[in-house]
């Protein structure tokens, strides 16, 4: 059959499919290693872990069905509620943290006159850094002894030594201030980007008002900051549930799970207990949680759009 019969056949709905099929056929074939890639690597993972977790497993050898047995395991389980705590932990101080860090970068980025290219490249720089690279630098930097890198530098300014990573009082927000090193780069990029959409003519207006920076700063740049503000707390919420190669690189989850998050203790089930269905079953309720705060996120953007 023809294209020009098949155009004029456009009530027929199967023939409508296969034009579209062949005028897109480029970008399917295009698309189509990133798109069985995630099906296989993302999506299949996913759906077997969700059906494993109604199982009793012996490894990955399905042996009876349970039911909510493995959720109710998991619950019931004291290491959980102090995970949950930590990630609240985690989530709190990586908004005091690392929510106020990049928007500031970017409003004195925005500001400056010479050299714009070479201090873009070095906000942008620690995020080029792999993540468990960084862990294990800043790891060494906090020794706990008197020859770390710190408290060397603590014992020139006549300064006690501190344990730092071993001190369950302070060792979320040190891992905060690394995670936050290491990932601002481009969120203050995409702020920065932000910025640049700004009308000139309202700093121009609010100046010969008599506005100063401050008063510039309040009523223009961060109301126009704030939609995105909103979708990247969401965003930020969602990766600090999902926070895991810094703590197990940097404390492996100590001390005495001071610092263990809800994927760690997945990891443990998994790796450590060799029970796969209780790591499942956690895998589940962090799903549910993160479902939960996606759905809140896609509204927000929503809005912004």
């Amino acid at each position: 059959m023809t294209d020009k019969s098949i155009l004029q056949n456009r009530k027929n709905p199967f023939l409508k499919s296969v034009l579209t099929v062949r005028k897109d056929l480029v970008a399917w074939v295009l698309i189509a290693p990133a798109l069985i890639g995630f099906i296989v690597f993302n999506w299949q993972p996913f759906i077997s872990s969700g059906i494993l977790a109604f199982f009793k497993t012996q490894g990955f050898e399905i042996k009876e069905f349970v039911g909510l047995k493995n959720f109710k395991d998991v619950l019931s389980d004291s290491s959980l509620s102090k995970a949950m705590l930590n990630s609240c932990k985690y989530t709190f101080w990586s908004l005091l943290i690392g929510l106020p860090i990049p928007i500031i970068l970017a409003i004195m980025l925005n500001e400056l006159v010479h050299c714009k290219g070479f201090f873009r490249f070095s906000v942008y720089f620690p995020a080029i850094i792999p993540g468990m690279v960084t862990a294990i630098m800043w790891k060494i930097l906090l020794e706990p002894g008197t020859d770390g890198f710190l408290n060397v530098i603590l014992g020139y300014l006549h300064l006690p030594a501190s344990q730092w990573l071993q001190d369950a009082r302070i060792t979320i927000p040190i891992i905060t201030v690394v995670t936050t090193w290491s990932g601002f780069g481009p969120t203050t990029i995409l702020y920065l980007a932000d910025l640049q959409s700004v009308d000139l003519a309202l700093y121009e207006a609010a100046a010969i008002d008599g506005a100063g920076f401050f008063k510039k700063l309040r009523h223009i740049t961060l109301p126009h900051l704030s939609s995105l503000v909103r979708v990247m707390a969401i965003m930020q919420i969602l990766g600090v549930f999902q926070s895991f190669e810094k703590p197990l690189a940097m404390t492996g989850g100590g001390p005495n799970e001071a610092s263990t998050t809800v994927m760690m203790l997945t990891y443990n089930y998994m790796f450590s207990n060799g029970a796969m269905d209780k790591a499942n079953a956690l895998s589940v309720i962090v799903c549910l949680i993160l479902i939960a705060g996606s759905i809140v996120y896609f509204k927000m953007t929503k809005a912004k759009d």
